[in-house]
């Protein structure tokens, strides 16, 4: 996904890597920002991420004064790709160097996004939302952030609890943080000067100066590693992310049957057929549609149509059987199925169903809006067995495939296989 912008609203990334990261502990390959992370550097997946977003944005890198080889043999052929300048003492004097260097450019962007090195797992949906935040109010600073949703304690420095605080409206911020350049610059200049003012993000420059500062929702796995727990559990995430993954399909299967009685006509699969007999029933008694009806709900496990439809409910005395085909198709897509194929099998001596199967499988077309190359109608006799050999009655069996967003992973599925061997 490429970054989209309007003509007034350009975006360049200052990267801050001039850390030391002593909290992760220390390493043979120096700062936490130079470790590997599943074989690549920190800092090297990070700025594969911004690439993958933008491959044309000016990104300015801010390393430490002793980090120059550290960098270049961590993101190797990607430094052409970037503007490397040394930071200051502390991040605030970092992230100012490589502000005024992204001025310097000869086409200097209009927005800037200053983003931690330590945070690689930063989404092209989150800064795709920054990007439109911004376009919407370039002059305001957008922050991604996320709802705190544990209990927070005010801890005197013994340990003790002062008190418990509340929640509400109390969010955690995150890099990537869009900013005005002219703007952040400026800010940034103004706070240099005053000796007595600690930062904790640049977001906080902008409140200092009154400047307005919205967020945007957040990502819960764009992490900042600063613990070596957290290098542990990003391992175990990426791990996890290079399981195979099987997708998210159910298959769900209806069967229904009607007394043959007499009358002038049979509705299937929503189509009325010429016959000397029709189909007993509280509704149409289109047994084709029933299987199909009860396949639908099976896939989401929401019954089956007795409990949506009962035939002692009088509303649906000869009612058309589409309506209740349309009401399990309308539930699978409240839960977030998309139907793939439908299968309605017809048992049945007569009538013959092959003039019509075309006509059925449009009329079920029509009804689940689904194209007729998705859908299957065929039929066969009972070899005179039974009750639908005997003519007494016409069965029908259906299956509906139903897929969901996401998937299924290696490990999950194991799960699933072991719960129903009662492991």
């Amino acid at each position: 996904m490429q970054q989209r912008e309007s003509p007034q609203v350009t975006f360049g990334v200052v990267i801050v890597a001039a850390g030391r990261g002593e909290r992760a502990g220390l390493s043979d390959l120096g700062p936490k920002q130079y470790r590997y992370l599943a074989s690549i550097p920190v800092i090297a997946r990070t700025l594969e991420a911004i690439r993958a977003w933008s491959a044309t944005c000016p990104i300015i890198i801010v390393r430490h004064a002793d980090d120059g080889d550290l960098l270049e043999r961590a993101i190797g052929t990607l430094l052409a790709e970037t503007h490397v300048v040394v930071g200051g003492v502390t991040r605030q004097a970092s992230v100012r160097e490589g502000l005024l260097a992204l001025t310097s450019l000869p086409s200097p962007p209009t927005h800037v996004f200053i983003h931690d090195a330590a945070r690689p797992f930063v989404s092209q949906r989150m800064l795709t939302d920054m990007v439109a935040a911004i376009s919407k109010a370039p002059s305001h600073g957008v922050v991604p952030a996320l709802p705190i949703a544990e209990t927070i304690k005010h801890v005197d420095s013994n340990g003790r609890v002062l008190k418990t605080v509340t929640r509400d409206g109390l969010f955690t911020a995150q890099t990537p943080q869009g900013f005005h350049l002219d703007a952040i610059v400026d800010v940034h200049r103004r706070a240099a000067q005053i000796s007595d003012e600690r930062f904790t993000d640049d977001a906080s420059l902008f409140e200092w100066a009154d400047l307005p500062v919205t967020i945007v929702v957040g990502d819960s796995r764009n992490v900042k590693l600063t613990y070596q727990q957290d290098f542990e559990d990003a391992e175990r995430m990426l791990l996890a992310d290079k399981q195979p993954k099987f997708p998210d399909i159910r298959v769900g299967h209806g069967y229904d049957t009607h007394q043959l009685v007499g009358g002038t006509h049979i509705t299937l699969c929503g189509v009325s057929i010429p016959h000397h007999r029709t189909l007993a029933g509280h509704s149409d008694a289109d047994v084709g549609l029933h299987a199909l009806t009860d396949a639908l709900l099976a896939s989401v496990a929401a019954g089956d149509i007795g409990t949506h439809f009962p035939p002692s409910d009088p509303q649906w005395r000869n009612a058309a059987s589409h309506v209740f085909l349309t009401r399990a198709a309308e539930l699978v897509s409240e839960r977030g199925g998309c139907i793939t194929h439908c299968d309605v099998t017809l048992l049945c001596e007569t009538p013959k169903i092959g003039p019509y199967r075309d006509a059925m499988r449009t009329a079920i077309s029509k009804i689940l809006e689904l194209e007729t190359n998705r859908i299957s109608v065929k039929a066969t006799t009972n070899e005179k067995i039974g009750f639908v050999g005997r003519e007494e009655g016409i069965a029908a069996m259906a299956t509906a495939t139903v897929a969901f967003a996401g998937s299924i992973n290696a490990r999950e599925e194991q799960q699933i296989t072991d719960d129903r061997r009662g492991h």
